[in-house]
């Protein structure tokens, strides 16, 4: 039975075990501690709880947190907390446990299962005294979780732009994988309509931008947004730096933690948002550290944070366009508004983007429906909407988890004929589980239509070559990875895909063609010495977060190894003076 029907503009946190005792002892803990903020209720039964779910859903109330016991009289807390999913996407569900119960064989087998298939996002120990400090972590980090997908908690900034306006898209796309916290309201809806006006902006004007404290950005460039939210975007002087990290995905984050940890002064450049291509994943459960997964938006925040604690440099949508050795020995960049830097070492950490489809009538929906990438930001306007996401990869796969509890329907198209070709086994798993998802093998997108936005595609199996028309909301790419290089100066050494070559992976003799020192290059050089290739923009790298943030890491000592020979070798030519 529940507590009370009342409190009905908080959110609920719900609480569902059989047993008495231990029933108690977890309302009273969420009480205690959450009652003010939340509407605090507990159930002795699957059924009740299954029951007060669908009257909560029926009147439009949200739901943060449901936490339910596995062994329950007529439903697990597993199947239970599956039904959650359907209901409230957006809700945490968590698998009360015991101490110890880890050690039960089909308890840990329930909880394993349903991670693996997404039906809990993971497991919580009961408390067993008062106040119990890791029960509520648990509860606090699933609370922060949900808040910040949540489209109703209030945040630091509102953007109001047309439901389907290109730039909008790419607004929200930059605020989410920055990590800055917004709401999206259309120019069409209420709310919009009413920031508008008391903004003085018409509609038409483009997307509109309110800040925490009152400042408005009509239509704003990516650099005014970045000061917006308090980054620099110009460079200051004339600074010279010992080492440049060029991308702050997770491998030249990872430069720039090290980096400042070593004592090195460090930059890391960025032409547009903190993580790269791994900042628009929604969850990366295969991190070292972190069991229940983490949104790549997160893990970039983080590494942001550590790297500016320890004094790193950031310099964000500025995009470097040319790489020159100074007469000095320094390397000079150059970026795109004409400034310069100056540094000992170039780590290049820009990854890579996904490879268009080259299809003209779907590249005419580009941010109509069309989008290369998968941001969180995507999924909060595709309630009731059949998406297809085109790609066969760990990010696409990401995408589909992802979408699922917002779209009506998934379908992932992939050109190969297995996922196991290119797509970790746990997400391969969860996709077999979900049941609003369709996986097409061997096929691929060839056209698409619409008016103001895309409404169809055409589909073709590319092995029997025959090809149907399909309703369609949303397309997402997320093929191929083609490396941002082009900038590069003909010095450094690529394959013929345009990925950069690094020691032992240069052409023979390359030294002989040109390599200046008597020593090989360092394992993560190229073939300009003193510049550095980490991550996917690296020729034969692992394409995983976990393996770029480990050679952003370790190139740090390379990295370190170069400048110390480049300060001997100044005091030696300044003593022979």
């Amino acid at each position: 039975m529940t507590d009370e029907p009342g409190l009905p503009d908080r959110p609920v946190i719900l609480a569902v075990d059989d047993d008495p005792d231990t029933g108690a002892r977890v309302f009273a803990e969420l009480r205690r501690r959450y009652g003010d903020d939340y509407d605090v209720r507990c159930s002795d039964s699957a059924a009740d709880a299954l029951a007060v779910l669908e009257q909560l859903a029926g009147v439009g109330r949200r739901v943060a947190v449901v936490l339910a016991d596995q062994w329950m009289p007529g439903q697990t807390g597993t199947e239970l907390l599956a039904e959650v999913r359907r209901l409230f996407p957006l809700a945490k569900r968590g698998l009360l446990v015991s101490w110890g119960d880890w050690a039960d064989g089909p308890t840990a087998t329930a909880i394993r299962d349903s991670m693996l298939a997404g039906g809990i996002d993971y497991y919580v120990l009961k408390p067993w005294r008062s106040p119990d400090e890791l029960f509520h972590r648990t509860v606090c980090e699933f609370l922060h979780e949900w808040s910040r997908a949540d489209p109703d908690t209030p945040r630091e900034f509102s953007v109001v732009a047309a439901p389907w306006s290109p730039r909008g898209h790419e607004i929200r796309d930059l605020l989410t994988r920055n990590g800055v916290p917004h709401n999206f309201y259309a120019s069409d809806s209420v709310p919009g309509a009413a920031l508008l006006a008391r903004a003085g902006v018409a509609a038409d004007a483009g997307p509109l931008v309110v800040l925490r404290d009152g400042g408005v950005l009509v239509d704003p460039s990516n650099a005014e947004l970045a000061r917006g939210y308090g980054v620099a975007t110009e460079v200051v002087g004339s600074p010279r730096y010992d080492v440049v990290a060029v991308g702050a995905g997770p491998a030249g984050l990872a430069a720039g933690v090290l980096g400042s940890a070593e004592g090195l002064s460090t930059l890391v450049i960025e032409a547009e948002a903190i993580g790269g291509q791994a900042g628009s994943s929604s969850r990366i459960r295969n991190y070292l550290g972190f069991a229940r997964g983490l949104a790549g938006a997160e893990l970039a925040q983080r590494a942001y944070q550590q790297a500016w604690v320890f004094g790193t440099g950031f310099l964000l949508m500025r995009r470097v366009t040319r790489l020159d050795v100074g007469s000095d020995g320094d390397l000079l960049l150059t970026l795109d508004d004409g400034s310069h830097v100056r540094t000992g070492a170039v780590v290049l950490a820009t990854g890579v983007t996904y490879r268009r489809l080259g299809v003209p009538e779907v590249e005419a929906f580009t941010g109509r429906g069309v989008y290369y990438g998968a941001s969180p930001a995507d999924a909060a306007q595709l309630a009731g909407a059949h998406v297809f996401v085109a790609g066969g990869g760990n990010s696409a796969g990401q995408a589909v988890v992802h979408f699922s509890r917002h779209a009506r329907r998934v379908t992932l198209l992939v050109r190969g004929t297995a996922l196991a070709e290119s797509m970790s086994a746990y997400l391969r798993e969860e996709i077999a589980a979900l049941p609003n998802v369709d996986v097409r093998l061997g096929c691929a997108v060839v056209d698409a239509g619409g008016t103001d936005r895309l409404a169809r595609l055409r589909l073709r199996d590319v092995r029997g070559g025959t090809a149907e028309d399909v309703a369609a909301d949303a397309l997402f790419v997320l093929i191929g990875a083609v490396p941002h290089t082009d900038w590069l100066p003909r010095q450094v050494a690529r394959d013929p895909y345009g990925f950069v070559l690094t020691g032992p992976d240069l052409p023979s003799g390359d030294r002989a063609a040109g390599w200046p020192l008597d020593r090989d290059p360092y394992p993560l050089e190229t073939s300009l010495p003193g510049v550095f290739a980490v991550g996917d923009v690296r020729a034969r790298s692992v394409k995983r977060a976990s393996a770029a943030i480990g050679e952003g890491s370790v190139v740090i000592q390379q990295v370190y190894a170069v400048l110390e020979a480049a300060r001997l070798a100044r005091v030696v030519q300044g003593a022979r003076a």
